[in-house]
């Protein structure tokens, strides 16, 4: 396993302003510096989009671009084919600057639908979709999985996630039961598992060789009851700390290392410590996660 870091750990996040965020140059530089070895792309526009500057960039500082996060409207299907075609473009720069088997991160539209935002981390069977909607989800993920690997040769993790249709243990088995395991991979994302009512080490255990990708968040277990008690929406529960650094939330880490070495994963583990553009101390916090990491033998 390599350990890499994400632009979000900077506050560059895809339903939040860039306005006051750090620069490109800063991000890379402490990404570098706290001792990382790649970083995923950031929101589309934020690192360089021209292959041959942003290789030199990432060069540089002996970075390798593992992966790039990519939500699309599954739900609805005349939003796939613009959420192809973004997948696509994010797909060929990937695969022009190269690296360790980048990923496509593809996630289902965040924090978009207003009773689903509003309901993140406490949503039930009756929140969820029919099995018709399922089937247009699964055929919007799997045709997008294909453009990617046919056009590109890149693969395709789908991350669960918050404030998304595909946030709940149940959620996930449903889209994982209707796409191939040989297209349609899977990235684990710790905090979005414990935050959406599941075990993240239970996902490894049921997932095992379809885990293509992680992301390791921690979840701090006193925002994630107030957000559920007071009936905070995902924005709020994000905004107020929710993903907190690593070992100080309710995530078993070390039980998901344990796994991760059990089953033999060897691809890329991702922090990502999501937070407000310029809050918080983005480089001291990423220098402590990759610090306790390396304790848990990562």
């Amino acid at each position: 396993m390599r350990v890499a870091n994400a632009p979000c750990s900077w506050g560059i996040l895809e339903f939040e302003s860039t306005m006051n965020a750090p620069s490109p140059v800063q991000v890379l530089d402490e990404i570098a510096a706290t001792g990382y070895a790649g970083t995923e792309l950031g929101d589309w526009g934020f690192l360089p989009t021209d292959p041959r500057r942003l290789a030199a960039d990432l060069g540089a500082r002996r970075l390798a671009l593992v992966g790039a996060f990519v939500d699309v409207a599954l739900t609805d299907p005349a939003a796939h084919d613009a959420g192809e075609a973004a997948a696509v473009r994010t797909a060929r720069l990937l695969a022009a600057v190269g690296g360790d088997a980048p990923m496509i991160v593809l996630s289902d539209a965040t924090a978009r639908v207003t009773a689903r935002t509003a309901r993140a981390g406490r949503i039930t069977a009756a929140d969820g979709l029919t099995g018709g909607q399922w089937e247009v989800v699964a055929g919007g993920a799997e045709r997008i999985a294909s453009a990617v690997r046919d056009r590109t040769g890149l693969r395709t993790a789908f991350h669960h996630h918050c404030a998304t249709f595909v946030e709940t243990p149940d959620e996930l088995e449903a889209l994982m039961r209707r796409t191939s395991s040989e297209l349609l991979g899977l990235c684990l994302d710790t905090g979005h598992a414990a935050f959406g009512g599941g075990s993240p080490a239970a996902i490894v255990d049921c997932y095992r060789s379809r885990i293509w990708h992680v992301h390791v968040k921690d979840c701090s277990r006193e925002i994630a009851e107030r957000a559920r008690t007071e009936g905070w929406d995902y924005r709020t529960a994000v905004r107020r700390g929710l993903f907190c650094e690593l070992g100080r939330g309710s995530v078993d880490l070390r039980g998901v290392a344990d796994r991760l070495h059990d089953i033999g994963y060897d691809a890329w583990v991702v922090v990502e410590q999501d937070v407000l553009p310029s809050t918080g101390t983005p480089a001291a916090s990423a220098a402590r996660n990759r610090q306790l990491l390396s304790e848990l033998g990562l």
